[in-house]
């Protein structure tokens, strides 16, 4: 069994690839919706790879039985026996990440990795933004929220109805945060956006973890581009559990 080791552990990162690629889009835990071509051009390639490996390896076993078969004398049959059964077996191990991928997927970032990214902010500087598009309720990203509630001048956001989604992480005496990761490229670079949550309707902290959409309005804090902005605070009015979406990731 030594010879298909390579093969099995190609077959099973190949099927693992294109499980979450092309099959489903788990891959949007990982990177960005760009990339799924790639992903799924070395699925296919791995698992070619790990047929021809399997098919060197069959024909390899092939050849070694014949020269058994053509081998005289006790020595001889000993030389071949252990030729054909050596080498470390705990090698077999290496298949076990691949198989994990394969059947649990790991999740997407959550709490535990905003905990330790909170300190990263957008890098830019105090400023007009766009005009926000017109509606009575406008769905915002947590990360343009973020950045226009600290960054903006022309204070843009004040006295709209906004509605934000993202997933729950909680702070000191009882404050919760509605909280979004971004990535560049891939999960590796994901930073941080978050706002705060008050609002006396809003009827205690959501779990961690679970996903929400909340609605309401800006509260400006603290002074424009300093640390005293950050987190931003929206006044929700409403505050609705929802699934975790497809792409878990936000967008500038």
């Amino acid at each position: 069994m030594r010879r298909y080791g390579s093969a099995v552990l190609l077959l099973l990162m190949g099927g693992a690839v294109l499980r979450i690629s092309l099959f489903s889009e788990l891959y949007l835990r990982y990177v960005q919706p760009a990339l799924r071509p790639y992903l799924v051009v070395s699925g296919v390639l791995l698992i070619l790879l790990g047929l021809a490996a399997a098919v060197r390896g069959m024909r390899q076993r092939k050849h070694e039985e014949e020269a058994e078969e053509e081998e005289e004398g006790e020595e001889e049959e000993e030389h071949a026996h252990a030729h054909s059964h050596g080498g470390p077996r705990i090698a077999w191990l290496l298949t076990l990440p691949a198989l994990a991928l394969l059947l649990f997927p790991p999740p997407a970032l959550g709490s535990y990795s905003a905990s330790r990214e909170e300190a990263q902010r957008a890098a830019q500087g105090v400023g007009t933004f766009p005009a926000l598009p017109a509606g009575k309720v406008l769905d915002i990203s947590v990360a343009q929220y973020s950045s226009r509630a600290i960054y903006d001048t022309g204070h843009s956001l004040k006295g709209r109805t906004l509605r934000l989604t993202g997933f729950v992480t909680h702070g000191s005496n009882g404050t919760w945060y509605l909280t979004r990761l971004l990535v560049t490229c891939c999960a590796a670079d994901a930073t941080i956006s978050k706002v705060e949550i008050r609002g006396d309707e809003v009827d205690g902290a959501p779990q961690t973890d679970s996903w929400v959409t909340a609605t309401g309005t800006w509260v400006p804090k603290g002074k424009l581009g300093t640390d005293a902005a950050w987190p931003p605070i929206l006044k929700a009015t409403v505050v609705k559990q929802v699934k975790e979406p497809a792409d878990p990731y936000d967008k500038r």
